[in-house]
């Protein structure tokens, strides 16, 4: 079958997995919002993100994670003063070493765009779009990318077939036949891409941690060891 779309994960597929404690990176929040009560803050914080997104794998993703917004609000954090804004742009700058692209990113998906190839993202992510957006601009990859959808936006995540009909739908209703999904989880991205009829081809680098993963028996259709290895296989399934 023709490929008309391969539609990536973001973090730990077109950015490599970083181990990260999650909890230290709610402390630069904290330490700025309310520098007194910090550390219970960060507790807060971090238990509250683990909740939304424990509660979308149990629910095979029809509990979306919602927003920062959202969760900052459900914790009486007033979204709208300057010592949030503050405190917000503290806790993303804290990730910005672990959210530089794979280095292979920017000729792949200039070489799949080469090819009449139309490239989505589809990432599990609480993070506003505009933080992903320059993000991935920072890394010349912005304009290389057709269409995207993160879950903050929409009320289902990943294994949800709504998820996946979300992206092809802003890649111009592609059918699932049609398009490819590349990730490093077997349970959001082999699982689900091919219970809704597309190819998945596993990149499997991550270190994830045991209590983030779900028993699947699934198969990829292709298992690669480099994000670069994408385009071969994809010129392969358009043969």
């Amino acid at each position: 079958m023709p490929v008309a779309a391969v539609i990536f994960d973001w973090g730990g597929t077109l950015t490599p997995w970083h181990d990260v404690d999650l909890q230290s990176q709610w402390y630069a929040y904290a330490e700025i919002y309310d520098p007194v009560h910090a550390g219970e803050l960060a507790v807060r914080l971090h238990a509250a993100e683990d909740y939304r997104h424990r509660l979308q794998r149990e629910s095979d993703g029809a509990e979306g994670c919602g927003t920062l917004d959202s969760m900052f609000i459900e914790l009486g954090i007033d979204i709208h003063g300057a010592q949030h804004a503050m405190a917000l742009n503290a806790y993303l700058d804290g990730w910005t070493p672990h959210t530089f692209a794979d280095p292979a990113a920017f000729d792949l998906l200039t070489a799949l765009r080469a090819d009449g190839i139309r490239v989505g993202v589809l990432s599990n992510t609480m993070w506003p779009r505009w933080h992903h957006e320059s993000v991935l601009s920072r890394d010349g990859l912005l304009d290389l990318i057709d269409a995207a959808v993160y879950t903050s936006e929409i009320p289902v995540g990943k294994p949800h077939p709504h998820a996946y009909r979300a992206i092809l739908d802003e890649l111009g209703d592609i059918d699932p036949a049609d398009a490819v999904y590349v990730g490093d989880r077997l349970w959001e991205d082999v699982h689900g891409p091919k219970a809704f009829g597309m190819r998945a081809i596993w990149l499997p680098n991550s270190a994830i941690p045991f209590d983030q993963l779900v028993a699947t028996q699934v198969a990829p259709d292709a298992t690669i060891a480099e994000l670069g290895e994408v385009l071969a296989v994809v010129r392969t399934f358009g043969r």
